[in-house]
């Protein structure tokens, strides 16, 4: 198979793993949005949300609860935007999350950025 996040499943291409067990790896993002930008893949292939089945959907969430606690521990986070690819609004069709983090300085730099725009 020729898909990205199934080489770095094999070991193929190198990640920085936060979090791996029998069903699911998270990493760290390469074009992260923001400290902390963590994906989470399962190990079996699925191409998008609607071919998870849903005792794999219930795993990533707790892995996902999990891996924010950690991201609220160790970067400060104070909120997470949290989606998923779902049909063809991904690059790579296998199913992932993203989990990114932000905190009140990452916030205020959009909303100047944004006031910016507006100006």
């Amino acid at each position: 198979m020729d898909c990205l996040f199934c080489k770095i499943i094999n070991g193929e291409i190198p990640s920085y793993k936060i979090y791996e067990d029998e069903k699911v790896i998270a990493f760290l993002d390469i074009h992260p949005k923001n400290n902390g930008h963590t994906l989470i893949i399962p190990k079996k292939h699925y191409e998008d949300f609607t071919k998870l089945d849903n005792e794999s959907l219930l795993h990533i969430h707790n892995v996902a609860q999990k891996i924010v606690t950690l991201l609220q521990e160790k970067l400060h986070a104070t909120g997470f935007s949290i989606n998923a690819n779902y049909l063809d609004t991904q690059e790579i069709k296998h199913f992932h999350l993203h989990i990114i983090p932000s905190n009140k300085e990452s916030l205020k730099e959009i909303e100047d950025i944004y006031n910016q725009l507006k100006s």
